[in-house]
């Protein structure tokens, strides 16, 4: 993905479509919003992680940090992995979706530049390791971590419409998105 130490719009969706994202868009990072009510939503612990992943609410970057970290990013590609359900109960499906993603978002930030200044947000909790640390002991793997875009305050229908991209497909699916931001 090197290109003079930059990664080209063109090579990033290349490399989407190479790792298996079944949608991805570019998008501009000065159209990012930092909402407040979305890192709120995380206090319901819907998810049972918060308070209990260092990637997660209370325990991850603040919104003001969020916001400071993002305002230097100049461009964004939005990457999307949609599963096809049996039914709406169909939750191994969700879960094999939600980990293939994963696995591909991992796969993509392995392909950068590793000297390039980028910045990974995935979906859902960080989960690197079988257990999280947080709050007992630091994250093993601190450099590797990625939060989510919700975890930044992103509301993650807004950056879908700034990539031009769907953020539902239909009935009896299941969409889980991440992002990466560069300079």
């Amino acid at each position: 993905m090197d290109n003079g130490g930059h990664t080209t719009k063109e090579k990033s969706m290349l490399l989407a479509e190479k790792t298996g994202f079944s949608h991805w868009g570019i998008f501009p990072a000065s159209g990012i919003r930092i909402i407040k009510e979305v890192r709120h939503m995380c206090a319901s612990d819907k998810c049972h992680m918060y308070g209990r992943n260092w990637s997660c609410p209370p325990a991850c970057i603040t919104l003001d940090e969020a916001e400071k970290k993002i305002s230097g990013f100049v461009w964004g590609i939005l990457m999307q992995t949609t599963g096809y359900l049996e039914d709406v109960f169909d939750y191994e499906t969700m879960q094999e979706t939600e980990s293939r993603h994963k696995k591909m978002l991992r796969t993509y930030a392995e392909s950068l530049d590793r000297t390039e200044d980028h910045l990974i947000l995935g979906s859902g909790a960080c989960s690197l390791c079988e257990e999280c640390t947080c709050p007992v002991n630091p994250c093993r793997m601190p450099d590797k971590m990625t939060s989510s875009m919700e975890a930044y305050g992103i509301m993650v229908a807004d950056v879908c419409s700034l990539a031009g991209m769907a953020y539902h497909y239909g009935d009896c699916t299941v969409t889980y998105s991440g992002c990466v931001l560069f300079r």
